[in-house]
């Protein structure tokens, strides 16, 4: 399977009255979700072991981000960034979706996430904003319209 059909979208509206969701990877050559199981090993004395699995914390870098004129996810960066915003102010929605090669989604996940810019700045090559997000929880399986750019949470 082509990594192409793994698809990752932010909600550039940021909770706003009409959700805009941006696909990431345009200048990306990867993308990866960790997702930092917190896994423990406990030994008895009589030489047992068990494993405690309590969750994961996911996260995920996007670097580099180019600024990009009049696209919403890079003024919402810019605003987050400038205006040193926290909180709420940072919370918006991510949708992963995995394609099949003839375009048909095979599951579909919305969940609301922290996004977090990291810098600004960048070389000759143009301004960036690389950022990370934070999965903040509220994980939600669901469908996802890839023409109009909606999730609709399953029944």
């Amino acid at each position: 399977m082509e990594r192409k059909y793994l698809a990752h979208y932010l909600d550039a509206s940021f909770n706003g009255d009409t959700v805009n969701y941006v696909r990431l990877g345009k200048d990306l050559e990867e993308y990866n979700e960790e997702l930092n199981p917190d896994v423990e090993v406990i030994k008895n004395i009589l030489g047992e072991q068990r494993v405690r699995h309590n969750g994961y914390e996911v996260q995920s870098e996007v670097d580099p981000y180019y600024a990009e004129e009049g696209d919403a996810l890079y003024e919402k960066l810019a605003e987050i960034a400038n205006e040193r915003l926290t909180g709420e102010d940072v919370l918006t929605t991510k949708v992963d979706v995995l394609f099949d090669s003839e375009g048909t989604v095979l599951w579909a996940y919305r969940e609301t996430v922290a996004v977090i810019p990291n810098s600004i700045g960048g070389d000759t090559s143009g301004v960036q904003i690389p950022f990370t997000i934070y999965n903040a929880g509220s994980r939600t399986a669901g469908t996802w319209d890839p023409d109009a750019k909606t999730f609709t949470p399953a029944a």
